[in-house]
């Protein structure tokens, strides 16, 4: 049966760009609509504030179980010293660019790295989706970006970085469960090899969260040519919410090809930035009703007529060299961490709250055991020495 169903996935990844442009354009937005409309009448108002957040009482053991799930399923997959990141495992490129602050943004957008016109120089990543790392055709259906700015004057929220800010989003609005409970649920069947399992359970389905996370799984033709989405949100001065998207500037589509080579991906994003920049649009967009826009459920999307995108800065990556033999020497050095954050940008929402645990140790698992010393990139070029305090956890 397995064999069946790997079989017809196969299939449909290799026709997926021949059809995609014209289902995008036609069925997805209606079929969005659609299931956002059932999941939120499914929910209830929590009668929050704007950017206000709700603990739960077992966040911190969630947590936990988290982590030692994914602690187990990377040293089960992984040999000491190959070690790979437990989510968004496989590094495409890890690339040089800036993030320009645009002029005359409204007072209330200017807050943290947006307070004043200005170019901060960034590190960034590019990475499939994990928890593993098989040929792209196999598994590229959901994409992440690591923006990692650099020169960020102020105290940071997790301080084994001083001097950067990151930003962290995937090629889909929305995260695949709603709490830490139901992430903690997925991860256990991801580790027992029945991921399916999760959405079509009878007693606890999950079909909902299935087919938002099917509507922008796709055969991808570059990591340069889709929007990313923060999915969580953050916090955009002292008392204001906002989610944030990166969205690419060019219509450019790369031919993908029946049988593609499994680095297909990479390749793509090589022989692009060998001949040419790339450009993404930094947008924001801020909470305006806490119910219909909620900082604890991350499946929800925020509706644009309650809050249109702003966009306030460019991610430019300049045309440049890439070395493939460096991309995972550079990426296994690198920490990317939601709260590698000023406090004007704080992570909002259990999935975030839990992010800060969930990355750090697993980053610090996975580079002992590669026998690798973490750095902080400085916008010269080089890397800063290691830093070891760690801000207390905020449960």
């Amino acid at each position: 049966m397995n064999q069946v169903v790997d079989a017809g996935l196969a299939f449909l990844r290799k026709i997926d760009p021949y059809v995609r442009p014209a289902f995008d354009a036609t069925l997805r937005q209606p079929l969005q609509d659609a299931v956002q409309w059932l999941v939120n009448a499914s929910r209830r108002d929590e009668q929050l504030g704007i950017a206000e957040e709700r603990i739960g009482p077992d966040e911190q053991e969630h947590t936990k179980a988290i982590i030692d799930v994914l602690a187990r399923l990377m040293k089960r997959e992984y040999e000491p010293g190959s070690f790979l990141r437990a989510g968004n495992t496989k590094t495409y490129a890890v690339v040089q660019g800036s993030f320009s602050v645009h002029s005359g943004l409204p007072s209330r957008l200017r807050h943290g790295v947006l307070a004043q016109p200005r170019t901060y120089p960034a590190c960034v990543r590019f990475a499939g989706p994990g928890p593993f790392s098989p040929p792209d055709i196999r598994d590229n259906g959901i994409l992440s970006i690591a923006v990692k700015l650099m020169g960020v004057p102020g105290r940071k929220l997790l301080d084994d970085e001083q001097h950067t800010q990151d930003f962290t989003a995937l090629s889909a609005p929305t995260t695949t469960t709603a709490t830490l409970a139901e992430n903690l649920a997925y991860r256990e069947q991801v580790f027992a090899g029945s991921a399916l399992r999760y959405f079509l359970n009878p007693r606890s389905p999950h079909l909902l969260d299935l087919i938002m996370q099917a509507l922008y799984a796709r055969t991808h033709t570059s990591p340069l040519e889709t929007p990313y989405w923060s999915c969580v949100p953050y916090l955009l001065g002292p008392d204001q919410a906002m989610k944030y998207r990166l969205t690419p500037t060019t219509d450019t589509r790369t031919a993908v090809g029946w049988n593609p080579p499994d680095d297909y991906l990479q390749q793509a994003l090589i022989h692009t930035l060998h001949h040419t920049d790339a450009h993404f649009a930094f947008d924001v967009q801020l909470q305006t009703d806490p119910h219909r826009m909620p900082i604890e459920n991350a499946t929800v999307i925020w509706p644009e007529h309650l809050a249109p995108h702003q966009t306030v800065a460019t991610l430019t990556i300049p045309q440049q060299t890439i070395d493939p033999a460096e991309q995972f020497h550079l990426a296994d050095r690198l920490r990317y961490n939601p709260w590698h954050a000023l406090e004007a940008h704080r992570p909002l929402g259990n999935q975030n709250r839990a992010r800060r645990a969930v990355y750090q140790q697993l980053a610090q698992l996975r580079q002992n055991t590669n026998g690798t010393t973490p750095h902080e990139p400085a916008p010269n070029g080089r890397a800063r020495g290691p830093v070891t305090r760690v801000a207390p956890s905020p449960f």
